[in-house]
């Protein structure tokens, strides 16, 4: 299956979603389309199974009536990027589907919120802090293998943040025990605090610290990130990641759960100031 697949799913999920509030089957749709597209298409565009083209996507758009302008355009991009062949590919060696979708949901979004209980986000890692992370979780020899391309990935992944025209929009919620973690390099964690602390000075950085002594809070659940697609809320999607697998999901009621629980992560942690002069004073402790 190639990389994609999140945004093949969404897309063939809200195509879904529209033709069942108007009632139709796939049989109304093809016959309405007048031969150009038959059901076996159609089936596999619902499951994903296939990359829509944008002529077929426009055309279900005004089948369905779908009108709304900025809508339009999103699905659109939807359909473009399912089908798009990005820098990541070259990595296929030593990545595995699930996070190619990552990487690939990455540099459509335009809002990631992300909630971390014990290590910097992706987005925000030093090199050197990424790859003794990475070299601490490896469950065998053949991740061990894979660090420098890994860490190479890691890397490239954070020009979302900085080099397109409307960079993404980072919110990152850090829990405190994560930088305070004592790494083997020298000075690899007062490198990850400096980046923090000269990051967070970005318009479209926000990083919020949770404390240790923090009472009890949704957040010890677990990590996750919800990755936000302009105003189109029903487009969000949250990944959720453990040690040896990740998740996808897509759910719009569960998202609208993931969505709750990290406003009320936000009220939970340090604002922004004050959470930016305890990365400071973090840093100086490690001078």
């Amino acid at each position: 299956m190639s990389a994609p697949t999140v945004r093949r799913r969404r897309l063939g999920a809200k195509l879904k979603t529209r033709r069942d509030e108007l009632g139709w089957t796939l049989e109304d749709v093809a016959e309405k389309s007048g031969g150009r597209l038959n059901t076996a298409k159609l089936s596999r565009i619902d499951a994903a199974r296939v990359a829509a083209r944008q002529a077929d996507v426009e055309l279900l758009l005004d089948l369905y009536g779908i009108d709304d302008a900025e809508l339009r355009s999103a699905l659109l991009a939807l359909t473009r990027e399912g089908a798009r062949r990005g820098w990541w590919q070259s990595y296929r060696a030593v990545l595995s589907p699930v996070y190619e979708d990552l990487i690939s949901l990455e540099a459509d979004a335009t809002s990631v919120r992300t909630w971390q209980i014990g290590v910097i986000p992706g987005l925000l890692q030093t090199g050197e802090y990424a790859r003794e992370f990475m070299t601490s979780i490896g469950m065998s020899a053949a991740v061990e293998e894979k660090i420098d391309a890994l860490v190479e990935v890691r890397l490239a992944r954070q020009a979302v943040l900085t080099s397109r025209e409307q960079p993404l929009t980072l919110w990152a919620i850090i829990g405190e025990g994560a930088l305070r973690t004592q790494c083997v390099g020298e000075g690899v964690m007062r490198d990850q605090l400096a980046r923090l602390h000269a990051l967070s000075r970005r318009p479209n950085i926000n990083i919020q610290i949770l404390p240790t002594d923090a009472p009890p809070h949704v957040g010890q659940m677990g990590s996750y990130s919800i990755l936000g697609f302009e105003d189109h809320v029903d487009l969000d999607v949250v990944h959720v990641e453990s040690l040896t697998s990740a998740i996808y999901v897509e759910d719009s009621a569960q998202v609208g759960d993931y969505r709750d629980a990290f406003e009320r992560l936000r009220a939970a942690a340090l604002p922004v100031e004050a959470s930016v002069k305890r990365i400071a004073k973090m840093k100086e402790e490690h001078a």
